[in-house]
């Protein structure tokens, strides 16, 4: 079945409100697909709604980015250097296998609600680890917590684990600051999501039979996807901050239980 303008504003807010809540957008998309009967999504909706809910987290984060540039261009060894060293470190992971490892990836987003519900639950465990262990916390992220952050953003290419509770919940465990923590992991996004978008844009550009999808189809869920997002990740950042990361895991165990039990039913 063909995307229609109201499974668009559907799967765009799903893609939004999970994209930062740590229930894996990956996963509710594909169950999302199942449920409306969209499996056949194409590139063209993809890349729509991952760059929405980029540009929400360039709006919620836009005075730290401004910071962040007005550091780098003094063009001296600071605080912003070193936090964009950090970022292109956590990148390296998920780049890797991405471009190494593509059609692999891409064949786990078949409409496998079985793995989707197996990984949910994965996700549920992770986010319960965090109110298990209670270390000291820093502000001063290091090249070593990057790469091990970006270890566990590389695993969330799995559907079913939260790149966000993933992420954020390695950090807390390593005893990062949960704002901190917050803040690193919706900015460390922005470069593989945008990424993405060019090698994807480029694919588009070279054979444009890739974008499908109509004006209006294209609008409904860029928006749908935008608002979401900035809603999602506003909501996000206080509940980091409250500690409140181990209610999502419930959740998870609902919704992955259910989608094994429809999966293999």
């Amino acid at each position: 079945m063909d995307i229609d303008i109201i499974d668009s504003i559907i799967l765009g807010i799903v893609q939004g409100l999970t994209e930062f809540l740590p229930v894996s957008s990956s996963g509710h998309i594909e169950l999302g697909k199942a449920l409306l009967g969209t499996n056949d999504v194409g590139i063209d909706f993809t890349v729509l709604v991952h760059v929405a809910t980029a540009l929400s987290s360039v709006i919620v984060f836009h005075k730290d980015i401004a910071k962040i540039f007005q550091g780098l261009f003094k063009f001296e060894y600071n605080f912003s250097t070193r936090y964009v060293i950090n970022l292109l470190i956590s990148a390296v992971p998920v780049a890797i296998v991405g471009l190494l490892f593509k059609d692999h990836v891409e064949a786990f987003f078949s409409g496998n609600i079985v793995l989707v519900g197996a990984m949910l639950l994965v996700t549920a465990a992770l986010l319960f680890l965090t109110t298990q262990v209670k270390p000291k916390e820093t502000t001063v992220i290091k090249p070593g917590h990057a790469l091990i952050i970006g270890l566990a953003q590389m695993c969330a290419i799995m559907p079913g684990i939260s790149r966000s509770g993933s992420t954020i919940a390695t950090s807390l465990l390593m005893g990062i600051d949960k704002e901190q923590a917050a803040k690193f992991s919706f900015l460390m996004v922005l470069i593989p999501i945008f990424g993405q978008a060019l090698l994807d844009g480029k694919d588009i550009i070279e054979d444009p039979t890739l974008w499908s999808l109509p004006a209006d189809i294209s609008i409904a869920g860029f928006l749908a996807s935008f608002l979401s997002g900035l809603f999602a990740c506003t909501a996000m950042l206080k509940i980091v901050k409250k500690g409140k990361l181990h209610y999502f895991s419930i959740y998870c165990v609902i919704v992955g239980i259910a989608a094994i039990v429809v999966g293999m039913s």
